[in-house]
């Protein structure tokens, strides 16, 4: 038997005419009054009012189906769900545009700024280049991530997963930031060895890599304890932070206002490769980027595609320090591989 609140509910929902609408709920007012006074009558402790000190509260009752994006937003396989990014695309462009500046202005203002300062990078020792390039890479960090912020900061209040830092829940199945990182970083490293065997493979010879910035960092990689700390510092800490927020926290998130998350990270991926500014290393770099990509896509937390960036960069220079350590000549190593 269907009581007649239960009919009202159903009413709300179903393609009725207005006039049978009113009709129906006519009747239903009707009915439940008389059944209200009825039960009223029966329970006359109910005719007092409730006080402000009383305990009893009363469920809140909704009578619509809203459609909440946060509903559809959390259905289906979280590496496809899109952010809500509130601005739109020329905020991209000239946000994107400005870091680039930044980033080249930066380290040109630095450059012209050593010899003022009675500096001669020539005549450095190998700790004091390493120490140059750590302030550098410091500069250059707070400089551009102060460009995104401001812009973003004049978009207040961002959804909650924009620029998320969140250590909560490392090894959460779904969001764990550790526990994908992990997969990620496995997944790059399998991607990535596949990769080099087949460009080896259809190319048929080894790329140059003398414009290889690891290769420009030789020099410093095992000259000392120092030297390494500040590379480590560079390459594990700021370059990740700094990477990872323009590319996958800007740039990709903000892809998703007009494509797919998966093209989204195939595009940040191509645009992350191609401003490391070493065609030989491209595909790898691709490869990288798209693993970053997907990892941060599945957790919507930034450090996911920080630790996996920060353990990959870090885990190159003390590898490559263990074997400078043990008499190889890394220079030819990076070369054959």
């Amino acid at each position: 038997m269907v009581s007649n609140s239960m009919l009202m509910a159903s009413s709300l929902h179903s393609p009725c005419t207005l006039f049978s609408s009113h009709k129906l709920c006519s009747s239903s007012i009707k009915t439940i009054s008389k059944q209200s006074h009825t039960f009223l009558h029966r329970n006359p402790s109910l005719h007092r009012p409730l006080s402000l000190g009383s305990k009893r509260v009363l469920p809140s009752v909704c009578f619509f189906n809203t459609g909440d994006k946060s509903d559809s937003k959390e259905s289906g396989w979280p590496i496809l769900r899109r952010w809500e990014v509130p601005w739109q695309w020329q905020t991209v462009s000239l946000t994107s545009l400005a870091c680039g500046l930044g980033f080249v202005l930066t380290g040109l203002t630095e450059a012209i700024a050593l010899p003022y300062l009675g500096i001669k990078p020539d005549v450095l020792s190998l700790d004091d280049k390493a120490e140059i390039l750590l302030f550098d890479q410091s500069i250059t960090t707070a400089v551009v991530l102060g460009i995104i912020y401001s812009v973003a900061n004049t978009f207040q209040p961002l959804p909650e997963d924009f620029f998320k830092y969140d250590l909560r829940e490392p090894f959460n199945l779904q969001k764990g930031w550790l526990l994908w990182a992990g997969i990620g970083l496995a997944g790059a490293i399998l991607a990535i060895s596949l990769t080099g065997v087949a460009v080896s493979f259809f190319n048929g010879e080894t790329p140059q890599r003398e414009t290889d910035a690891l290769v420009r960092l030789l020099p410093l990689i095992g000259s000392s304890n120092l030297s390494t700390a500040c590379l480590v510092g560079i390459t594990g800490v700021l370059a990740p932070l700094l990477e990872e927020t323009v590319f996958r926290g800007f740039f990709m998130t903000s892809l998703t206002k007009w494509v797919p998350t998966p093209v989204a990270v195939v595009i940040s991926a191509a645009v992350f490769a191609l401003a490391h500014l070493t065609p030989g290393e491209f595909p790898q770099l691709f490869v990288l980027g798209t693993a970053l990509g997907f990892s941060y896509a599945q957790t919507h937390n930034l450090l996911t595609p920080i630790t996996i960036h920060s353990f990959w960069n870090s885990g190159v220079i003390l590898f490559l320090t263990f074997l400078q350590l043990q008499g190889y000549d890394i220079r030819e190593l990076l070369q054959a591989t």
